[in-house]
């Protein structure tokens, strides 16, 4: 779809105004920044995060800093207000159920519902899944977007004119908004879906109800599948996906978006906006999809793909750049905080076996099996010195989108699906406490010159 009333710019003019840009501006050398002392990417010299903040919301553990300012790895742990994400994972396995809504209540609230909190709460989420009247037409049918996350983003914004109440940043009502924005946005997902299958597709869509008593996992495979039929695996492990996605930590791209954002005094919607915009970019959320394409073009190229030699060398040519998009990177590895294991690769790697296996899934699974064990071992090779990697939560949930059968237009939307608790709970905390404006510097290295006037230049 295309808007021609819309004048455009004509491509030459385009390329005079770059033109214009680069004769003008001189190239900023991370060298320079280096020499400086300036924390590129709010990173140490040694790889580690700057520290911005503080906060009880969740811990990402990874490494241990010792006090002469060594690194050393350290198996990952995820850690929800305390409560570490294995012991969350065990207790679904337990008792065979879903956990995401128990987890978002955690990263509220701070604590563990009681049964009857915990009744209430998902009976108050599965009564908020429906869109205001008048929502889905006005916002969403009659504006698609070929990009679900721009659709969700703008839709989000656009709650703000259906929220008397949008301005008001107490507890209590920045509470209300993200309970009503955690149960609205895999609607407004699906709804932004179909809507994208009808006019750039070209292909049917079709809008299901909320069905009363559902997960949040279950809501979104019912509602979007044509024939509303999931097997409570495949709920689980959609459910599993949510879990580990839910948080993690204040520093990541799109929590500190949404962080900087609050800090400012705007309202909730403009905040967690923002963050979608964040998570959209693919060095954040759009990694998952990275991994299949890479995936299937490895499996495209290997002659045997249990050969782990052959595995090896490709991976290799990724490295060196002579295969592969020529970035250089083998999507899924390496993490900003994790060293030696990122606990929900390992999470989704041991729930996805089964239903990879039973699905026709499995060179594919363990083909990711192969590149999570290789990879260290071959970037190690080629980066002597450099940080070790390991495997990220991205090498396998691409892979179970696959296998539940979704699109990979929703691949990155069901990353900011689950992380909206997170950046809820992380908004309240920095509007509740931190009271500050967060506003770092950069340093300036241009040039002095005089102004002419027009007449004159």
């Amino acid at each position: 779809m295309y808007y021609p009333d819309v004048p455009a710019l004509e491509p030459d003019e385009i390329q005079l105004l770059c033109g214009e840009y680069l004769a003008h501006n001189a190239h900023l050398d991370p060298r320079e920044a280096d020499r400086l002392g300036v924390k590129r990417g709010l990173r140490n010299a040694d790889g580690t995060g700057v520290l911005a903040g503080i906060t009880n919301v969740s811990n990402v553990v990874g490494y241990d800093k010792k006090e002469d300012g060594k690194v050393v790895p350290i198996p990952g742990r995820l850690i929800y207000r305390g409560i570490d994400i294995d012991t969350l994972v065990a207790e679904a396995d337990a008792h065979d159920r879903f956990m995401f809504e128990e987890a978002v209540w955690l990263l509220l609230f701070g604590s563990l519902p009681t049964a009857e909190q915990f009744a209430r709460f998902r009976k108050l989420l599965e009564s908020h899944r429906e869109l205001p009247r008048g929502f889905a037409d006005d916002m969403i049918l009659n504006s698609p977007s070929p990009n679900i996350m721009n659709k969700i983003a703008r839709s989000v914004l656009a709650m703000y004119s259906y929220d008397e109440h949008a301005e008001d940043t107490s507890l209590p009502n920045i509470l209300r908004q993200s309970i009503n924005l955690i149960a609205e946005m895999p609607t407004m997902m699906v709804n932004a879906y179909q809507i994208k299958r009808r006019v750039y597709d070209r292909d049917s869509m079709y809008f299901h109800l909320p069905t009363p008593g559902q997960s949040t996992a279950e809501h979104i495979l019912s509602t979007y599948r044509a024939n509303q039929k999931f097997t409570h695996e495949e709920a689980r492990l959609l459910d599993l996906c949510l879990l580990v996605h839910a948080d993690h930590g204040g520093g990541n791209c799109s929590t500190f978006t949404c962080r900087v954002l609050s800090s400012s005094g705007t309202d909730t919607y403009a905040a967690i906006s923002a963050a979608i915009g964040a998570l959209k970019g693919p060095k954040h959320g759009g990694a998952n999809l990275k991994v299949m394409k890479q995936l299937d073009y490895i499996l495209e190229n290997i002659q045997n793909p249990k050969d782990d030699g052959e595995t090896r060398e490709f991976l290799r040519k990724i490295m060196r750049r002579e295969a592969g998009d020529g970035s250089g990177l083998v999507y899924g590895m390496g993490h900003a905080v994790y060293t030696l294991s990122d606990p929900r690769a390992q999470i989704l790697k041991t729930h996805a076996r089964r239903l990879a296996y039973a699905k026709g899934y499995d060179e594919e699974y363990e083909m990711l099996c192969s590149i999570e064990r290789l990879a260290p071992e071959v970037f190690a090779e080629e980066h002597p010195g450099g940080k070790r990697v390991c495997a990220n939560v991205d090498l396998f949930s691409g892979l179970i989108y696959r296998m539940l059968g979704i699109s990979e237009d929703l691949y990155t939307p069901l990353f900011a699906i689950a992380r909206v608790p997170g950046w809820c709970a992380h908004r309240v905390e920095e509007v509740e406490f931190a009271n500050r404006i967060i506003r770092p510097a950069y340093k300036y290295v241009g040039h002095e010159q005089d102004y002419l006037t027009l007449e004159a230049r």
